[in-house]
């Protein structure tokens, strides 16, 4: 219910239900190959044929930006789902466990001390080629960003975590708890954790925003996806040497992610 009385936490979810729905059910509706060239329709407009324009090699734009957004939202959520198990993992053990208390909260400052995209534009020059050899260059570039994003965006959440835990492990429901024998790892999963899931989830919904964003920085400086596979980010690189001409290029992947980025952001608020 209070949710509900939050009006831009639910525009913040209609929006982002309305792109899911663009670019899962799109392509399905508009049967356009994102890959098609066309030259003799190259740079074209917006129109009702090629409603968000044209590339300079005539590809459609609108079916780019459907089927990069798939994997900008795949990437989001995957790298999401990694974070906050590192995160709460972290967290957990850190607050509960005092031994590890002070080892784990240092390596995380340590982590939190190290600039981020010089790190993983490192990590994707080390590791993209055999991933690629391994899994092919599609799915060999989604491990990889998704490995990366989810494995240097964990400390925040960790932070968090520790610091609830701190304060809910001396509650008389965990006393009880302990009062009665119930193992640790019982007491954190089966008490603490339910209690500490509303941060968890808030944590989420900021490291999807954060994760589509990184991807985009990543494909925006060419260490991402191969340049075949439109991503919002890649789409965004592709076009900025045609943005004073073609401006279309880069304004709607700009918009969507900008958009998402909004909506997960109003969604987590509320």
């Amino acid at each position: 219910s209070q949710f509900r009385r939050n009006k831009l936490a639910l525009f913040g979810l209609f929006l982002l239900l309305l792109i899911l729905a663009g670019v899962l059910i799109g392509p399905l509706v508009y049967r356009v190959d994102p890959k098609a060239i066309d030259i003799l329709a190259s740079s074209q407009g917006p129109s009702v044929a090629h409603p968000m324009g044209t590339d300079d090699l005539g590809r459609d734009m609108l079916a780019r930006v459907m089927y990069g957004g798939r994997i900008s939202l795949s990437v989001g959520f995957v790298a999401m789902l990694i974070a906050m198990s590192v995160g709460t993992s972290v967290g957990l053990l850190a607050g509960y466990i005092r031994p590890l208390d002070n080892l784990l909260m240092r390596f995380t400052d340590m982590m939190l001390t190290l600039p981020r995209i010089p790190l993983r534009l490192v990590a994707m020059a080390l590791f993209r080629d055999p991933l690629r050899q391994s899994f092919g260059l599609e799915m060999g570039a989604f491990i990889m960003v998704v490995t990366v994003i989810g494995v240097l965006g964990w400390m925040p959440t960790a932070r968090m975590v520790r610091g609830s835990v701190l304060s809910l492990k001396q509650k008389e429901f965990v006393e009880a708890a302990i009062n009665v024998g119930a193992r640790s790892g019982s007491i954190m999963t089966r008490h603490i954790l339910p209690n500490v899931f509303g941060i968890i989830i808030v944590a989420a919904t900021l490291e999807v925003a954060s994760a589509i964003l990184t991807e985009s920085t990543l494909s925006f400086l060419g260490v991402g996806f191969p340049p075949d596979v439109p991503t919002w980010g890649s789409l965004l690189f592709y076009g900025r040497n045609y943005m004073t001409q073609f401006p279309w290029m880069v304004l709607f992947p700009g918009l969507m992610i900008s958009l998402t980025i909004l909506a997960i952001n109003f969604i987590g608020d509320g």
